[in-house]
């Protein structure tokens, strides 16, 4: 028996408008993705913020271009998605949708959540930031003064006008951790400098991608000068990419859809280890399907930032475990996935 897939166009309307250094939006586009055989249907997502270059219509024309004969052996798993991987440059969300949506079809087909065959050990996933966007300092306060009481840390994005005044506002409301993101915002090394050793005196835990991500001088300049660790976000997207940023950044950050999906996010996780960088798992904007693959691998994290599906009020799928500030991997076989009943 072959495989059928199938692809839904989705639309994910966020709770607040979403501000970064570069881009504004209140919807993120994603595509809903199912791989049915033998009466087992497994489940993937493709998230694509505006900014990465994907839409629903590369998504869909990605996928449904595959010839699904590649999944004869299923658990041929690393035969498989690297042949999708080299049909063409790009789509790395919708690569990740397949790997998805293979990765669950093959947990349920096993009886085990994908985190148990892995090996891992759901106990050990740290706590979840929970994102804030740039926006008004008084607003910044109350939302986070608000999300406190829930979470354990907070990510700040900066990059805009009045990213002191936001800290400042903030830091009265909550002393909370707080975790800042640039999202390249930043272009001088020497007033970069200095913002950081601000937020260093204000208790910030790390900071995000402050310089553009092609800046590696730049930003090796500012590291070793920083008095805080330094995430490489937009500089890592895959694979290849994490070998490049020791020496470069303290740490790096793994993302499903910039990176194919958990295969490739796994090996990346273990790279940068064997490495000596820390290692932030995170997301983008996305259901609780995406979340659901991520949480898988999350024991491996230093950090975690997967509130992806908190930010969204329109989630497909019935909420993850989240428990003393944690997103957790559900007991469920594959990766979990159950649309929503209510």
């Amino acid at each position: 028996m072959t495989f059928t897939l199938r692809c839904r166009p989705y639309t994910l309307e966020l709770k607040h408008r979403f501000t970064l250094a570069h881009s504004s939006r209140t919807t993120t586009p994603t595509l809903l993705v199912e791989l049915e055989r033998d009466g087992i249907v497994g489940r993937g997502e493709a998230a694509m913020p505006p900014y990465l270059g994907e839409t629903q219509d590369t998504a869909r024309a990605f996928l449904t271009a595959i010839d699904l004969s590649v999944l004869d052996d299923p658990f041929a798993v690393a035969r498989a998605l690297a042949t999708v991987d080299t049909l063409a440059p790009g789509n790395t969300a919708a690569k990740a949708a397949f790997d998805i949506a293979l990765h669950d079809w093959l947990g349920q087909r096993l009886g085990q959540p994908h985190w148990r065959v892995l090996g891992l050990d759901r106990d050990a996933t740290p706590a979840t930031s929970f994102t804030l966007g740039i926006d008004d300092p008084d607003q910044l306060a109350e939302r986070a003064a608000d999300a406190a009481r829930t979470f354990r840390a907070l990510k700040i994005k900066l990059g805009g006008e009045h990213d002191r005044d936001a800290i400042t506002a903030i830091r009265r409301a909550t002393d909370v951790a707080l975790r800042v993101d640039v999202n390249q915002g930043w272009r001088d090394r020497e007033a970069a400098l200095a913002e950081l050793r601000w937020l260093a005196d204000r208790g910030i835990e790390l900071v995000e991608q402050p310089m553009p991500r092609d800046d590696r001088e730049g930003t090796a300049w500012l590291r070793k000068r920083s008095p805080l660790p330094i995430f490489a976000d937009e500089a890592v997207q895959r694979l290849a990419d994490v070998a490049a940023a020791a020496g470069v950044y303290d740490g790096v950050n793994v993302k499903l859809m910039k990176c194919t999906g958990l295969r490739e996010a796994h090996a990346m996780l273990v790279t940068a280890r064997a490495l000596g960088l820390r290692v932030m798992l995170g997301c983008m904007t996305e259901t609780s399907c995406g979340i659901a693959a991520a949480a898988q691998l999350a024991s491996l994290a230093d950090v975690v930032d997967l509130d992806g599906a908190l930010l969204v009020q329109n989630d497909p799928f019935e909420p993850m475990p989240f428990a003393d500030g944690r997103v957790l991997p559900n007991e469920l076989p594959g990766l979990g996935v159950m649309p929503r009943t209510r």
